[in-house]
């Protein structure tokens, strides 16, 4: 089982329940991950508790999601690698790519800045 996988599931579904929080389990990726998406200002507030992750979910005026479609790139059956001057703006810009690299995971623009490529995660808009 794909962990980041079912974690964009549960995200996404969360959204869709119009939920104020959601909790999974912790791994320590799933949780750069997420800071990522806070970075980003795609969630609200990520916190780790005794075995948890709980994700606080950031909504828009009239209760829009702040997240309209998160999709996952690399699978577990065929990974993408990327090298930092490949990496092409999301929605032109309204949307981001997480990549885990050497140095961590990140954004597309902490990446770029740093000059670093990687496995490409998953897109976020």
């Amino acid at each position: 089982m794909d962990s980041i996988a079912n974690m964009i599931v549960v995200i996404k579904n969360g959204y869709l329940a119009r939920k104020d929080e959601i909790v999974l389990p912790f791994s320590r990726f799933r949780f750069e991950v997420a800071k990522a998406l806070e970075k980003a200002g795609f969630v609200a507030k990520v916190t780790k508790s005794e075995g948890t992750i709980k994700v606080d979910l950031l909504y828009s005026e009239n209760r829009k999601p702040r997240i309209t479609e998160i999709k996952k790139v690399s699978k577990q059956g065929l990974r993408l690698y990327t090298k930092s001057k490949n990496i092409r703006p999301v929605k032109g810009g309204r949307g981001m790519t997480i990549i885990s690299t050497s140095q961590g995971v990140m954004t597309q623009k902490e990446a770029q800045k740093k000059n670093l490529g990687g496995e490409v995660i998953c897109r976020v808009w």
